[in-house]
């Protein structure tokens, strides 16, 4: 059906910019020379140039064209790409007070540089920059914003006197003609042609920009062949031999290697052709010749001619010439021959008619003329023809872009604002500009609004409409009809004005053609649009009745009947959709949005139609129909031609490897909106046809008249049609709504967060995302898709083809924009298996979209139903609504292996255990659940996973696993422990036995912990927490604590005990604190209590010797210095402790505490100290009774006691008042018995009378204790006190007199020795305690005669010394008085004995 393409209609595509107006740069100079003009003498005009090698795939300017609009002195360049995104693409040059001449800007391009020309009333400029070729290498522009040929405009000297010149006085421009040419030489020349006021035409020639030389001016003179440079003008140089009538009004050029042909359309409508180089005229040929004319016009100058021209290495060059006339207008094409000796003519190729009033622009090719008019009613009329072909003279219809409707109907139900807003703000109908500049008049000028975005212009409207309303509201009441109308009236005053505006610049100046390229833009003031060719099915329903009934059918089908009855059936479809007034189009719209059948809509408006025929359409129809042989197979090959259903996916586009090249080929914003709108006006025009399809079938049903249904054709037939034509106005109508609906902005840890899903669902790469990518204006949802992911499917199925040579590929505009929508379409098709586009919206984050996508999609459209409940889950998800979620996931699930989008998602990762679909879809969306954190859809989902894998029980011990996990993050411990207990894989459920002890006790529910009856796992769950305990540190985990309970509760008593002794021991040794020792007291307790519950032949536990080494699950092995493996010990030394052994610890653990209370720098040494060494610390710290207490439990002696005790006195004694002051604290920790005195007594005197105390209270055999503390005493030199030596004295006074001679105490131990040889003789014998003195009917008595020898010796050595010599005597005569008595004694006793 696309036989025809070259000769159908084209769609104008220039969709509104939603963008603030470009930002130009300001660039303003006044020619030095200049006098200021009025500037309103010449209208805006517009015009464009392209790259010589945009069509070359490879080239550096390929897609890339500049466009330009003039108004009076102000020039706006702008450069365009459909590839890349140009910086500094847009300046603003004002020549100040030198109006530019319409079409007086000439682009010129040379091998290194682009060459501005411009034409102004005063003078000619030059503006010269680096062609973008030089600065990038065409391979290498793969990045989406590149610099523009303008970016550095603003370093040009424009007041350089070699690049501009004052157009002389004399001859002067001719006032009444704005023609004007320019072109460069080979030699690089800048050269000017323009009209001359005397008529003919003067050239201004500057030299070339890199080399010095002067101005020239020439005047090419139709009477001379002479060439004659005027160098200088003189006033009396005036040639009147030019008459007026020779005033070039149109004129080009066309350059050879070393010449120029100047071709000059003058106002006595002959042609002329120069040579610049010969200074002479070539030709001159009478176009009336040409045209049928009358006596006036000959008579009348031709103003409105226009002439362009057209070159082609084929055929030559091509003249298009435009003769002007009263209400009617020709275009002449000619080709112009030569011959050998040198003389030229003009060949006539063809003359076209034009019954269009005012011609705007034409432009020519050698092959068509595109031809922009306005018409009587000031509309906008495009149209072209291909002169070669086209016999008859027809010319083919552009369908301009309408202007949006006049008025806005608002029904009652609706509110204005929101109404207004909606048609104001839908894409595609007002630009940004069109409404701030409505905005900035609404306003009164009271604000400025400038560069507002689409959202923010949005705001700023609803705020001045509003503030207008409320103004203008006198009444404190008004009625609600009231209020509505008064709403309508200023929201239709403001919409006004965005229509003048729109209007204004939407209307066109002129219309550039691509001749590389094939493209044809119509250029407006401030944007541009692109025409494209019409599709046959659009291009038939928009023919106007006129064209289509002398359309060709041969062009249409092959079989020229069906054609014939495709025609008939166009014809009855439009009759349908121009009798469809805006409340029935309402009723089908509003169908599609509400879900609800579009048949029941056609057939509902049918009825209105036939209700409301007041023209009789309905016979017309009726009549039409009886002239289609075979309505069915009409309709049948209608639908084919706009049904996009492929049977396979199209291909998916190879990890997009494309050449460097080729990464932004129609990557631009402009290159994306314009094949997407062309896509919204294709499914806007398709929507339309299906909808008056679907009436006319109604039509047919309703008839059922076996001539109008083909001759008693099935029933059935029309009913299958009825419902083929539904889903496709359906595929239309949402193709249509995704075009339209804009895509949300969102936030950069939004985009993060959906990633990460992403990444989970290991989709983050398959759409290919750059969501860093800016974009200047809100995008619909379907530009979003082409612009991140279609463009690069659709480019990689265009040129890398298997057979494609890129070197060799020029592109064609038609036929790249056709392909490029043709296979866009695809992948929007709803019901195609590829899921794309939804993909990309979940990969953007546009879920409200997605929501509503699917909404519009579900009820009529069976393919990918898995995929859109998944993706509808996602969007639950994301919206907060997870059991909503959750329900579409299992949805979802009974499509797993049948849809594409899900196939992708179940591939397993590398290494992965393979399992069926079902459950990697599950395994899936579990990870995602488990991601968004929603605990209990993932317990949901993978219970119903579980019974999917009956029969595999690894996958039930993952699915197990991850309930218990859960269960366990949301608290449910008796749930968790029933998962665990579940799960068929030991390893497994060992692991979650582990975690379900850490997290427990980590929560502190220890009750849950120790009452669960770990049915077969009560050893590893002793062993878990066996391990935990002997691993993590004693003072913030309490998992012997927990141990401790959990054999209590199940009474095993001698385990707890142990448990509880290890702790304690373990206290001792790792928390050397107060509290440490406070909890190891407390242990030793708790162990003492346990072995007491048993029966005491069982009371005992066993004890790892001190420096076995704990087993601990899952610790590495140890390792030697070298490397291997240390041998573990094949045997422990077991101890047997008591309930006996536990008291003494338990004894030890106390007094370890009392000393720590009592002295906390203790506490490092005091944990693990034996018995000996508390003791020795104890009396350091001056706890005496503690010590004692030690002592006697360990059955340690009390000498270390004493002597500590003994050291403090004599550190008291010789010690000051803070010594004193000191003692008191551990005075004050030992019992002493209350003291009965009335005076005040000292700490020495507490301290000697608590060593009296003790010695009284502990006896000890052979008087140990008191000779320890008199040995310390004498040791320190530190005299007896009295009450120690009386004490001593009636315990052994024998070893008194030892210690007294030991350490050189000789006189008091001769005292020593008369008193005791006086208590023996019966003077004091109870001092020493000694019962019976001397006597012979006592039992015998005796002295220590050694210790008296050694005595009388160390007294007889010492005769210096006086009084050692008196003593001596004295001792002497006491002894031999004792002797005597003795004797005495001895002899009565032998008397009495015999």
């Amino acid at each position: 059906m696309a036989a025809g393409l070259a000769e159908r209609s084209c769609l104008e595509l220039g969709p509104a910019a939603r963008a603030p107006p470009r930002r130009l740069r300001e660039v303003a100079f006044s020619p030095p020379g200049t006098s200021p003009l009025p500037l309103g003498r010449y209208g805006d005009s517009a015009g464009g140039f392209c790259y010589r090698e945009c069509a070359q795939l490879g080239a550096a300017t390929r897609n890339r064209f500049v466009r330009w609009t003039t108004s009076g002195d102000t020039l706006e360049l702008v450069e365009e790409s459909l590839d890349n995104e140009l910086l500094n693409n847009a300046v603003r040059l004002r020549i100040q007070g030198c109006p530019l001449l319409p079409g007086g800007v000439h682009i010129c391009e040379v091998q290194s540089h682009l060459v501005v020309l411009l034409v102004t009333v005063q003078s000619v400029h030059r503006v010269v920059l680096p062609h973008p070729a030089c600065s990038y290498r065409s391979e290498l522009i793969m990045e989406s914003q590149i610099q523009s040929v303008f970016t550095d405009i603003g370093k040009i000297n424009f007041r350089d006197p070699a690049n501009y010149y004052l157009i002389p006085s004399v001859p002067g421009l001719a006032s009444n003609s704005v023609a004007s040419a320019a072109w460069l030489s080979s030699e690089g020349e800048a050269l000017f042609a323009l009209p001359s006021a005397a008529g003919g035409i003067f050239v201004i020639k500057l030299p070339p920009h890199d080399l010095p030389g002067t101005v020239s001016v020439v005047e090419l003179k139709q009477s001379s062949v002479v060439q004659r440079f005027l160098t200088g003008w003189m006033p009396t140089a005036i040639r009147g031999d030019c008459g007026p009538s020779d005033l070039p009004i149109s004129l080009s050029v066309h350059c050879l290697d070393h010449d120029a042909f100047l071709f000059a359309l003058c106002q006595d409508h002959k042609l002329r052709m120069w040579s610049y180089k010969d200074q002479m005229c070539l030709m001159v040929a009478d176009l009336l010749e040409f045209m049928p004319v009358s006596r006036d016009l000959r008579l009348a100058a031709g103003t409105g001619h226009r002439l362009r021209l057209a070159f082609s290495q084929s055929l030559g060059l091509y003249l298009g010439v435009y003769m002007h006339a009263p209400k009617r207008g020709q275009f002449c094409v000619f080709q112009l021959v030569s011959t050998e000796s040198n003389r030229y003519s003009l060949d006539h190729i063809s003359s076209l008619f034009s019954s269009q009033e005012t011609l705007v622009d034409f432009a020519l090719t050698s092959a068509e003329i595109w031809a922009l008019w306005h018409n009587e009613e000031n509309q906008t009329v495009v149209k072209y023809i291909n002169f070669e072909q086209n016999v008859a003279g027809q010319w083919n219809q552009v369908f301009v872009q309408p202007l949006p409707e006049e008025e806005v109907t608002v029904r009652h139900d609706q509110d204005p604002r929101e109404t207004y807003l909606e048609y104001l703000f839908m894409p595609g109908r007002f630009t940004n500009a069109a409404i701030q500049k409505a905005l900035q008049i609404f306003s009164q000028g009271t604000e400025r609004h400038m560069d507002l975005t689409w959202d923010e212009l949005k705001k700023e409207v609803t705020l001045a409409v509003e503030n207008e309303f409320q103004g203008s509201v006198t009444e404190y009441e008004c009625s609600p009809e009231e209020f509505w109308q008064l709403q309508v009236e200023f929201w239709s005053k403001f919409y006004a004005c965005c229509l003048q505006y729109q209007e204004a610049l939407s209307r066109p100046l002129a219309l550039h053609l691509n001749p590389y390229t094939s493209m044809v833009c119509l250029l407006k003031k401030g944007s541009l649009s692109f025409l494209v060719p019409c599709s046959l099915v659009d291009h038939l329903y928009l023919l106007s009745n006129e064209h289509l009934l002398m359309e060709d059918d041969a062009a249409i089908l092959d079989d020229l009947e069906m054609s014939r009855d495709v025609v008939c059936l166009v014809q009855c479809l439009r009759l349908i959709g121009e009798s469809i007034s805006m409340e029935m189009a309402f009723i089908m719209e509003m169908a599609c949005s509400r879900l609800q059948p579009p048949e029941k809509a056609a057939e509902q408006i049918l009825e209105d139609l036939i209700a409301n025929d007041t023209d009789n359409v309905m016979e017309d129809i009726h009549s039409k129909l009886q002239e289609i042989r075979n309505p069915i197979h009409a309709i049948g090959v209608l639908i084919r031609e706009m049904d996009y259903e492929t049977d396979a996916d199209m291909e998916r586009a190879h990890p997009l490897n494309m050449r460097m090249n080729l990464t932004q080929l129609y990557g631009s914003g402009m290159a994306v909106s314009v094949v997407c709108w062309g896509v919204c006006k294709i499914a806007t025009i398709r929507f339309l046809i299906c909808r008056d399809l679907l009436i006319l079938q109604q039509l047919l049903l309703r008839l059922g008249d076996p001539m109008v249904l083909g001759g008693g054709q099935l029933f059935q037939s029309q009913q299958d049609l009825l419902h083929r034509t539904s889903p496709l106005l359906l595929s239309y109508y949402l193709i249509r709504w995704a075009s339209q609906c804009l895509a949300s902005d969102v936030p950069v840890d939004t985009l993060e967060s959906n990633l990460q899903h992403l990444s989970v669902l290991e989709l983050a790469d398959t759409t290919a995302l750059t969501t860093h990518k800016l974009v200047s204006s809100p995008q619909t949802i379907v530009e979003l898709f082409f612009r991140e992911v279609a463009r690069k499917h659709i480019v990689s199925r265009l040129f890398l083809q298997p057979n494609t040579s890129l070197a060799e590929t020029s592109l064609n505009w038609p036929h790249l924009i056709t392909a490029i929508v043709a296979d866009f379409l695809p992948l929007l098709w709803p019901s195609n298996p590829g899921f794309l586009f939804p993909e990309c919206l979940m990969g953007s984050c546009q879920y409200t979209q997605l929501q509503e996508y699917i909404r519009l999609l579900q009820p009529w459209c069976h393919v990918n139903m898995g995929s859109c409940c998944f993706m509808m889950g996602r969007c639950y998800l994301v919206m907060g609504e997870g059991h909503k979620a959750l329900d579409c996931f299992c949805q979802a699930a009974s499509e797993v292996g049948r849809e594409e989008f899900l196939d992708r998602l179940i591939q397993p990762e590398e290494g992965e255990m393979v399992s069926t679909p079902r459950l990697q879809y599950y395994n899936k969306v579990l990870r995602l659940l488990d991601m968004v954190g929603l605990p209990e859809l993932v317990i949901q989902l993978a219970s119903l996973a579980i019974m999917e894998s009956a029969d595999d029980w690894r996958s039930q011990a993952t699915l197990r696993t991850c309930i218990f996990k859960h269960h366990l993050d949301l608290g449910h411990n008796s749930e968790a422990y029933v998962a665990l207990t579940q799960n068929p894989d030991p390893s497994r459920q060992l692991d979650c036995l582990r975690q379900l002890v850490v997290v427990l006790c980590e929560r502190s529910q220890l009750q849950d912990l120790v009452e669960f009856p770990y049915v077969n796992l009560h050893n590893e769950v002793v062993g878990i927490i066996e391990s935990h305990a002997r691993a993590v540190d004693l003072m913030t985990h309490n998992y012997y604590e927990l141990l401790y309970a959990f054999h209590i509760y199940r009474h095993n008593y001698r385990k707890a005990g142990t448990v509880m002794f290890e702790y304690g021991m373990r206290l001792g040794r790792e928390v050397r604190t107060l509290r440490g020792l406070q909890k190891q007291g407390n242990c030793f307790l708790a162990a003492i209590n346990c072995l007491r519950l048993i029966r005491p032949e069982y009371a005992w536990i066993v004890q790892p010797a001190s420096g076995a080494v704990y087993e601990r699950p899952g610790a590495s092995p140890k390792r030697s210095h070298d490397g291997e493996y240390t041998a573990v010990p094949a045997t422990r030394q077991i101890e047997i402790l008591e309930l006996e052994d536990l008291e003494k610890e338990c004894v030890l653990a106390r007094i370890r505490l009392t000393l720590v209370q009592h002295d906390l720098s203790t506490a490092a040494v005091a944990g693990s100290s034996t018995p000996e060494e508390m003791v020795a610390l104890l009396v350091r710290a001056g706890l005496f009774d503690t010590a004692i207490t030690l002592c006697q439990t360990f059955k340690l002696p009390l000498t270390p006691v004493f002597e500590g005790l003994t050291f403090k006195c004599i550190k008291l004694q010789l010690g000051g008042e803070a010594a004193q002051a000191e003692a008191w604290d551990w005075l004050a920790a030992n019992q002493l018995s209350a003291l009965v005195t009335t005076k005040e007594s000292s700490a020495t005197d507490e301290a000697w009378r608590l060593l009296s105390s003790y010695l009284e209270h502990y006896p000890s055999q052979n008087s140990l204790y008191h000779r320890c503390v008199i040995n310390k005493l004498l040791a320190h030199g530190i005299p007896l006190p009295n009450w120690l030596i009386n004490s001593y004295k009636k315990v052994d006074a024998a070893e008194l007199l030892r210690l007294y001679l030991n350490y050189d105490l000789l006189e008091e131990a001769a005292d020593l020795v008369l008193e005791y040889v006086d208590a023996v003789l019966g003077k004091g014998h109870q001092y020493f305690g000694i019962e019976h003195p001397l006597s012979a009917m006592a039992p015998m008595v005796w002295l220590p005669y050694t210790a008296i020898d050694q005595l009388l010796q160390a007294l007889q050595e010492s005769t210096t010394n006086h009084y050692n010599v008196v003593l001596y005597q004295k001792l002497h005569d006491k002894l031999e008085d004792y002797h005597q008595k003795v004797s005495l004694a001895s002899q009565d006793r032998l008397y009495r004995h015999y």
